[in-house]
């Protein structure tokens, strides 16, 4: 039985449909936790936000989303994959929940599939949510 959910999301469709089918196949008994990762590369090179500023804005819809639901939101700093499997680790999470993509653009080229990053690498099972088109 999956006691503990970990949803990684940006401000993304693929995200937001990995989350919403979190909460529709996970009984509500099903601790949720959606973190955000800060991509350390990007924010070190000024190209981002700092995992010390402020909740991102969609963080808001995440627990409107989720209002009879455990849930916890939390912004993290890192490589993105490394990011998600440290959080799996640390916090005891049974199944990883994710969007089938997230970065566009050259970004994406560069650094590689975050999906299939975390999915080759992880030791819990990992869903692979679609967004529909």
């Amino acid at each position: 039985m999956t006691r503990q959910v970990l949803v990684p999301i940006d401000d993304s469709n693929p995200a937001r449909a990995a989350l919403e089918h979190a909460l529709t196949v996970f009984d509500p008994e099903t601790a949720v936790s959606v973190i955000h990762v800060v991509d350390d590369l990007e924010s070190g090179y000024g190209g981002g936000p700092t995992a010390d500023d402020h909740e991102p804005a969609f963080f808001d819809d995440v627990e409107t989303r989720a209002a009879d639901r455990h849930l916890e939101t939390q912004v993290v700093e890192g490589t993105p994959a490394d990011a998600i499997l440290e959080y799996v680790d640390e916090h005891g999470i049974d199944q990883i929940v994710m969007g089938s993509e997230g970065r566009a653009g050259v970004s994406r080229m560069l650094l590689g599939s975050v999906a299939e990053n975390v999915t080759r690498r992880a030791s819990v099972p990992v869903t692979i949510v679609p967004h529909e088109r």
